[in-house]
């Protein structure tokens, strides 16, 4: 029996949300550039976040146009906050380790990392890092490590190579396997998700 645009659709999105890793997470700290933001929601969807939370004190959120994001923004929830203690503690009380990408001389080396409980990474500002109020929150910090002359990555890259060691840890324990949201969740979702 031939299938409707419509069933392709729901499938398509029923498929898409089974692999939804609602407990893990990026938290954009006044990350300027669009296309930084724009890089980092496709790599959200790629890897199978389901939304980000955005901390902007100093910077206003860059407009995020359709072309550059590839319309992933339409696939990844973003929650907006405006109060770092109130952002950090929320997430603690969901069981979140929170991460830091501050190169400090306690941050560990990103394989050193399980990614596969709750977990949220901060991603600062491209100039100038992670906002001083959210140091004392997030004493916990990566880095990837590097073997050439610079010691960083564009904004936008760090998030996608993250991303992908969370993506291979979950993967290897199955994580992907079945649905992370319940029935009514996933209902709620779908119903949600035909609306964009």
């Amino acid at each position: 029996m031939k299938t409707s645009i419509t069933e392709q659709r729901i499938q398509r999105i029923r498929d898409v949300l089974s692999k939804r890793q609602k407990d893990l997470t990026l938290i954009l700290n006044n990350i300027h550039d669009p296309h930084n933001v724009s890089a980092i929601l496709r790599s959200c969807d790629a890897f199978g976040v389901h939304g980000v939370h955005l901390y902007y004190t100093r910077e206003s959120f860059p407009l995020v146009g359709k072309r550059s994001s590839a319309s992933a923004k339409k696939w990844v929830d973003r929650i907006r906050h405006h109060d770092a203690a109130t952002m950090i503690n929320g997430l603690r009380g969901q069981g979140y380790q929170i991460i830091g990408t501050n190169l400090t001389a306690t941050a560990r080396p990103l394989p050193d990392w399980d990614f596969t409980g709750p977990t949220a990474i901060l991603l600062g500002n491209e100039h100038r890092g992670q906002d001083p109020a959210l140091d004392a929150l997030i004493p916990d910090n990566l880095f990837i490590p590097m073997q050439g002359m610079i010691q960083s990555l564009n904004v936008s890259v760090a998030a996608a190579v993250i991303l992908y060691e969370a993506w291979r840890q979950r993967h290897s324990r199955g994580c992907y396997d079945s649905p992370r949201f319940n029935h009514e969740e996933m209902e709620a979702q779908v119903s949600a998700w035909m609306l964009r």
